[in-house]
């Protein structure tokens, strides 16, 4: 089921097909019949679009948020990252099968993989309403560079994409929300306020099974996370940091403070 999701090419066909995989996961569970767990040999990179053009992150045009196109190019932005997200999420299940986990391991990562593919609808028909769509603006290209990178390590990817980039996402996405506010969309706003609740939730799974892993092989979480993610992630992670919403998440402070490109500010 997971490999079938990362060998669909177009989006809404992708998000489609993983919402009914989702939901037949879901129902077996509910009857008490859950789906076996198999072993896949996932494609190291999913299928995709044509378009958008994928672009080297330094020459993806920059555009300023607050005139309509900016507005446009964030959303297109959003929609990338909620794609990619579906990847991932039925990535981790394919990749890591033969990782004995719990059956609560796979029902997060289907859940988050359904949200996912519901906050990347939500976002197109933003897009459609302006007379875009997904494809029409060049895109990111770097975002699947983590999950090759991580491809032979659950530990390395659960610190480096739940934990560094999704909780990257509840750093940014109040800031897109005011953007959008300021602008009066209110389609956009609802949008980007369902993707904000429901990724704290997929921190939080990334947050639970990272522990899980370092308390079954006796491993302090704290060095284990900052040894993952200086191995895998490229660069400083980069403040302010939604530490509330981070917190909620199951991510403390002195997770993310000593990667950080600068110091906390003393008080």
């Amino acid at each position: 089921m997971a490999v079938e999701v990362l060998s669909t090419a177009d989006g809404r066909e992708k998000t489609a097909l993983s919402r009914r995989h989702a939901a037949a996961w879901f129902a077996a569970r509910d009857a008490g019949t859950p789906l076996p767990i198999g072993t896949a040999q996932p494609p190291l990179r999913p299928a995709r679009p044509d378009r958008p053009e994928l672009l080297d992150p330094r020459d993806v045009p920059r555009r300023r948020p607050g005139s309509a196109q900016g507005r446009l190019a964030i959303l297109h932005a959003v929609a990338h990252i909620e794609l990619n997200a579906v990847d991932l999420h039925w990535d981790i299940i394919a990749r890591f099968g033969r990782v004995p986990m719990p059956i609560g391991f796979y029902d997060d990562w289907v859940k988050s993989a359904d949200e996912e593919s519901k906050h990347f609808n939500l976002i197109c028909d933003c897009l459609d309403a302006h007379g875009s769509h997904y494809g029409a603006l060049p895109a990111h290209a770097g975002m699947w560079r983590a999950a090759e990178d991580t491809a032979l390590d659950l530990m390395g990817r659960l610190a480096v994409v739940p934990m560094v980039l999704e909780a990257r996402g509840l750093d940014v996405t109040p800031g897109m929300i005011e953007i959008f506010r300021k602008a009066g969309d209110t389609a956009a706003i609802e949008a980007m306020q369902v993707i904000y609740a429901e990724e704290v939730h997929h921190v939080a799974y990334g947050s639970k099974w990272f522990h899980f892993l370092c308390g079954r092989e006796n491993t302090d979480p704290t060095q284990a996370f900052h040894k993952l993610v200086r191995t895998y992630f490229h660069g400083a992670l980069k403040p302010p940091f939604n530490e509330e919403k981070r917190a909620e998440a199951g991510i403390p402070p002195d997770f993310y403070w000593p990667l950080a490109d600068q110091p906390p500010a003393k008080a």
